[in-house]
């Protein structure tokens, strides 16, 4: 079954945290003589009694009296508690531009009573303590997770780069959760021949689009294609992007970003990708582009535009970048996963010369797959059935409109992600009146009837 619409569920990944260990940081030497990280809050009791982050808020509003939300309070002890994973990276703080330390977690996190103060405990290997300045401000939140800031981690991690002391993160890899193929289509609802199908594609083209119509969850698919080749959950090996009309080549490639010096050469996502890749030639890498034709194409890729095609990947094919006159190539271990949406009207179509170095894949509505039945049978529903049939109905009108066509049907995927317990008729009732209906209202706008016809049916299915 479905649980995320971008298919991360049980995908272990490192994630990265910023950490105050007392106030002014005045518990640090403590607690890396005794290797753990802590938190107060004592008034809490267990963390782990608590279900959820607004019991931890509500119960922080009746102990403490400082007059504040405790939002941020909660936040913290719930991620303490529930959200760092052994092997995730904990930078110490002391004050807002002070770096005193680096460690990786090891320990689930345990209670003790008699801790005083700081009672909630993790175990860390700290690997160094000492003093680095930052020439930024760091939040001053007790906690704070880094991962979704690239920036700030290579500047951390930078101070550390030169030390011979500190553990190598290769040392301690990540158990990674198998993926196989039946695992795919157990989840992404398509059949094998299709399958095979996309992946012959992948492996001699190099490069793919998967297109389709809104909700026919290709962002979902792509990742998981990805996990299903690689027959592991290796998110360090799949990136995602989203094009827009403000990406540009400098944010794919490289390109020059204002810095206290005045402007530095920054690399770029797809730049970054291909130099991991190329250190790791033996397994394979996926780059996935969301909404690839929402942006300007050949101003993205540049001169590229050569080097993604298969039979130019390697380092025989060395092109000279724009910037850094860097002699650059793409490894053959990596695979471009791209994602069109058909029922975007406002877009033009991609240029022929990107068109040609892509195999185009049309993903439809699963409606009638073997794993979407399954589903729906787990579900046992009749209301949420009964709905599904009528979508059904409504796009073969879709389909049959000279205006709309295929590719502007409704996909499956509005109806995923849901268990027996959550389906309940509000939860379908808002999916129609909230998502369904307004796209109704877009498809046919100068068909109002058609519009009240398809509001009416959807909604009489639910009763």
């Amino acid at each position: 079954m479905q649980t995320t619409a971008l298919g991360d569920d049980g995908v272990q990944t490192v994630r990265y945290w910023l950490y105050a260990p007392g106030r002014g940081a005045c518990m640090w030497d403590e607690f890396y003589a005794r290797g753990v990280m802590g938190l107060g809050w004592y008034q809490l009791g267990d963390l782990r009694e608590y279900a959820t982050k607004e019991e931890m808020r509500q119960r922080l509003l009746e102990t403490r009296d400082d007059n504040t939300s405790q939002t941020n309070s909660a936040r913290a002890v719930w991620q303490f508690a529930n959200e760092i994973k052994p092997g995730d990276v904990v930078f110490v703080k002391r004050g807002l531009k002070e770096i005193i330390g680096r460690g990786v977690v090891t320990g689930n996190y345990v209670y003790d009573p008699d801790g005083g103060e700081y009672p909630h405990l993790r175990e860390v290997s700290w690997e160094r303590q000492g003093s680095w300045r930052s020439d930024q401000q760091f939040a001053m939140k007790t906690l704070t997770e880094i991962t979704d800031y690239p920036d700030l981690l290579a500047r951390l991690e930078a101070y550390f780069e030169d030390d011979e002391d500190v553990l190598d993160s290769e040392e301690m890899p990540m158990p990674l959760t198998e993926y196989s193929v039946e695992r795919f289509l157990e989840e992404v609802y398509m059949d094998r021949e299709q399958y095979d199908a996309i992946v012959g594609l992948l492996k001699t083209k190099k490069n793919i689009i998967m297109q389709g119509a809104p909700g026919v969850g290709k962002t979902y698919a792509a990742k998981r294609l990805a996990y299903s080749m690689m027959g592991v959950k290796d998110a360090s090996r799949v990136m995602l992007v989203q094009f827009h009309q403000s990406y540009s080549y400098e944010d794919f490639v490289e390109g020059y970003r204002p810095s206290g010096a005045g402007f530095e050469l920054v690399k770029g996502a797809f730049y970054s990708f291909c130099k991991k890749a190329a250190d790791n030639e033996e397994n394979a890498y996926f780059f996935v582009i969301d909404e690839i034709n929402r942006g300007n194409l050949s101003k993205i890729f540049g001169e590229l535009f050569m080097l993604i095609e298969s039979d130019k990947r390697g380092p025989k094919n060395k092109l000279q970048l724009l910037y850094s006159r860097e002699l650059f190539y793409v490894p053959r271990n990596v695979h471009i996963i791209g994602m069109m949406n058909t029922a975007d009207r406002s877009l033009a179509m991609l240029d022929y010369a990107l068109r040609r170095r892509f195999a185009f894949v049309e993903l439809g509505p699963a409606f009638d797959s073997d794993g979407f039945r399954d589903y729906c049978a787990g579900l046992d529903n009749p209301r949420f059935e009964a709905l599904v049939r009528e979508v059904e109905s409504l796009n073969s009108a879709i389909a049959d409109d000279e205006s709309l066509g295929e590719g502007f049907c409704i996909g499956h995927s509005y109806f995923c992600n849901m268990e027996a317990e959550n389906c309940t008729d509000a939860a379908l009732a808002s999916i129609v009146d909230y998502e369904l209906i307004p796209m109704l209202k877009e498809y046919w706008f100068d068909e109002p009837g058609k519009v009240r016809e398809w509001t009416d049916r959807l909604r009489r299915s639910l009763r």
